[in-house]
């Protein structure tokens, strides 16, 4: 891989490392294709180190790297992820012709590659976490999620080998400085909520103070990136990693 990385150290030092670290969302889904297995390869090429990514369960119990519960959009097949076996599933053609991933394949095929894995479903839980302990791969996954009681479950069964971020209701919790925060190491949030904003200076000022990174979602515009991180934020989460890496490159900000 290429020293112009965005972030260098695995999940589990820190658990991102030193900070700030740019994350491919998507494997970066406005340069390639969303969570192909080509564009995980160019953002290993461009020599970044962050992976934002999803997983959903098939009926036979494989974690495969899909963001939506169906196959019609992004492949040239149809029907329910957790209807099909495996073999249906990655027999289908994304649309770059690429065959879906199993998240054990992707963690096998970039071993140099961090991942932050949004678990889409109740039933991927189990598959998610097999496929993470069979590669070893502890140090180097984050686990994501809407659903604060899916993101307890993967805690309870894991435990302190698995880092997490904050569902949705840890973190209204946060932002209104209320209650105590779970066992997790970042809060991943959209710089808006409709018309109220959530990445303020003061938000990222209680997160730091709670010990939690801030990593922000997603963000594709230059200028807009550079103010975040003038606010002091620990990662943004960007369909336009090649754009990213230049704002780190004219920051000085290197692995």
């Amino acid at each position: 891989m290429g020293s112009g990385g965005l972030g260098s150290e695995p999940f589990g030092s820190g658990p991102f490392g030193s900070g700030p670290v740019g994350l491919a969302h998507r494997g970066g889904a406005k340069e390639e294709f969303e969570n192909s297995p080509s564009a995980f390869q160019r953002v290993a090429d461009m020599g970044l180190r962050f992976v934002e990514t999803d997983v959903r369960a098939t009926i036979d119990g494989h974690a495969v790297v899909f963001h939506d519960a169906t196959l019609e959009r992004t492949t040239d097949a149809v029907g329910s992820l957790r209807a099909l076996p495996l073999a249906r599933v990655t027999a289908a053609r994304l649309g770059n012709g690429d065959h879906p991933l199993t998240l054990a394949q992707a963690l096998a095929r970039w071993p140099d590659l961090r991942f932050n894995v949004d678990i889409k479903s109740d039933d991927a839980v189990l598959p998610f976490l097999r496929a993470v302990d069979a590669a070893d791969a502890w140090p180097r996954v984050c686990a994501a999620s809407f659903s604060s009681a899916r993101l307890r479950r993967l805690r309870a069964l894991a435990g302190s080998r698995l880092a997490t971020s904050m569902g949705t209701a840890e973190v209204v919790r946060l932002v209104l400085g209320a209650g105590r925060h779970p066992a997790a190491v970042a809060v991943q949030v959209p710089r808006h909520s409709g018309r109220f904003p959530v990445v303020t200076g003061s938000f990222v000022r209680r997160a730091h103070a709670r010990g939690l990174l801030v990593h922000v979602w997603v963000v594709d515009d230059a200028a807009e990136m550079e103010q975040l991180l003038d606010l002091g934020v620990d990662g943004i989460i960007t369909d336009r990693p090649s754009v990213l890496r230049e704002v780190f490159r004219r920051r000085g900000l290197r692995p």
